[in-house]
């Protein structure tokens, strides 16, 4: 009766085992920019891990069709746009005096902008230095 028995559980464990395995793949199948229009997860990290300082990490999805999501999202978006997504081209902020104090974060961000998928990190030596050089798009503070 036993050897029934085991025949049974084998039998019902090898589709179980398959139906398992056959459902993984579909899981991790949705990509990470499957939502639509502009949309970046932007993150600060806070702390030096070279340093051993203790990381904080905030962090927001920014979605710009309608602009949502983030504490100052509308403007952030519009300075993404008018920059055409690169981090680089956002116009600094003049008329702003940041200390000259090392507490390091790191601006980081992905996602889709354009069509174009969008992978950023950048280090600042303070969030001052931070806001002057990225406007609106990593200021979290809500």
């Amino acid at each position: 009766m036993t050897k029934i028995f085991q025949a049974i559980r084998a039998g019902l464990l090898v589709p179980l085992a398959l139906l398992v395995a056959g459902a993984a793949p579909a899981a991790h199948a949705a990509p990470r920019h499957a939502l639509p229009g502009n949309w970046l997860r932007l993150a600060v990290t806070r702390g030096d891990a070279r340093s051993g300082d203790t990381l904080d990490t905030l962090g927001v999805l920014l979605l710009c069709d309608p602009p949502r999501g983030h504490a100052h999202a509308a403007l952030a978006c519009g300075q993404l746009g008018a920059a055409g997504g690169d981090f680089g081209r956002i116009p600094r902020r003049s008329g702003v005096m940041c200390p000259m104090l090392y507490a390091p974060v790191t601006a980081s961000a992905y996602g889709v902008w354009d069509g174009r998928r969008v992978d950023y990190r950048h280090a600042f030596s303070n969030s001052c230095t931070m806001g002057v050089e990225t406007g609106a798009v990593f200021d979290l503070s809500s």
